[in-house]
């Protein structure tokens, strides 16, 4: 069984500043700001939610069918997707714009400037959901606004249940935009800011939006996560990592294991907890797609967090 994966694809080009941005800032000149950041570290990612959940998913050993629209700059992700065995027969290539790219700056304060530039996801509608064959499940994650609105509605009107993860495309969303992702959903997951977007917006107490779907995955950090479901809370505990290197597409990470505890039938308490534990081992490695692991590897963690082989 395939899970359709409508999302972005990105590039993340990710430059560490050796100082701190208030050393050259000055705050009564911001009105006039012409800085430049010398940058000895940088490196260049795969990244975007929809690859980042397809490679996840594939580490599990599931079979993700990723949809999304890139740019004419493709080629090296292409190959990376062909190296990791992921499909790429719904990824449109749109040769007058770029695959989307973020740019980001971190200085020694971990505080960030980010420029992103969207360019190929402005045509994700292009795709539609109907074009996969063979799709039982899928997620509408942060896209081309026009995107997701349509596959949002494509999976509701083919009757195939799906997740919805506004994540970083929550403001592109008003209220009643919000409200009707919801009664098209399955699923929704978000994180504890992203849970509290939500609730003013539509007006819904976490609990008023679990009786609406099927679940309602709220993650917490290195508080674990919640998960509502038929009117109970299932607390899921935080897997622990061997170290905290890049915390930059956990919830990606996250997502994939909801995905493949879904595709598999899998009670929610160790859904969860494998959702939980693609987090930690992700978070080890710089990065959004450099974490790496076998079925045994997976399995011997899972055991050791939580006592219990899924």
């Amino acid at each position: 069984m395939s899970a359709l994966i409508c999302g972005s694809f990105a590039f993340d080009t990710i430059m560490v500043f050796d100082d701190k941005f208030k050393n050259h800032i000055l705050p009564d000149k911001v009105h006039i700001l012409n800085v430049s950041f010398m940058v000895p570290a940088l490196r260049r990612e795969f990244g975007g939610c929809a690859g980042n959940i397809a490679y996840g998913l594939k580490l599990l050993g599931g079979e993700p069918l990723p949809m999304g629209a890139v740019g004419k700059d493709f080629g090296a992700y292409a190959a990376w997707m062909d190296q990791c065995g992921i499909r790429r027969d719904h990824i449109k290539v749109i040769d007058g714009a770029y695959t989307a790219q973020a740019f980001i700056t971190t200085d020694m304060d971990d505080n960030q400037i980010t420029a992103f530039h969207p360019g190929a996801m402005g045509f994700a509608h292009e795709n539609r959901v109907t074009d996969a064959a063979g799709v039982r499940l899928g997620i509408v994650s942060p896209d081309g606004r026009q995107g997701m609105m349509e596959h949002a509605a494509q999976f509701a009107a083919a009757g195939i249940p799906f997740i919805f993860d506004p994540g970083q495309g929550m403001p592109m969303f008003d209220g009643d935009d919000l409200s009707r992702f919801i009664e098209q959903a399955a699923w929704v997951t978000v994180n504890d800011y992203e849970a509290q977007l939500l609730q003013e917006r539509t007006g819904l107490s976490p609990r008023q939006i679990a009786e609406r779907v099927r679940a309602l995955v709220v993650t917490l950090g290195a508080g674990g996560s919640q998960i509502y479901t038929e009117g109970r809370r299932i607390d899921i505990p935080c897997a622990t990592p061997v170290k905290v290197a890049d915390p930059t597409g956990c919830g990606d990470a996250y997502r994939a294991g909801l995905l493949y505890g879904l595709m598999n039938e899998l009670d929610w308490e160790s859904t969860g907890r494998i959702a939980s534990l693609m987090g930690a081992m992700k978070i080890e490695q710089p990065g959004t797609q450099n974490y790496r692991f076998s079925h045994d590897e997976f399995s011997a963690r899972f055991k050791a967090s939580y006592g219990y082989i899924f």
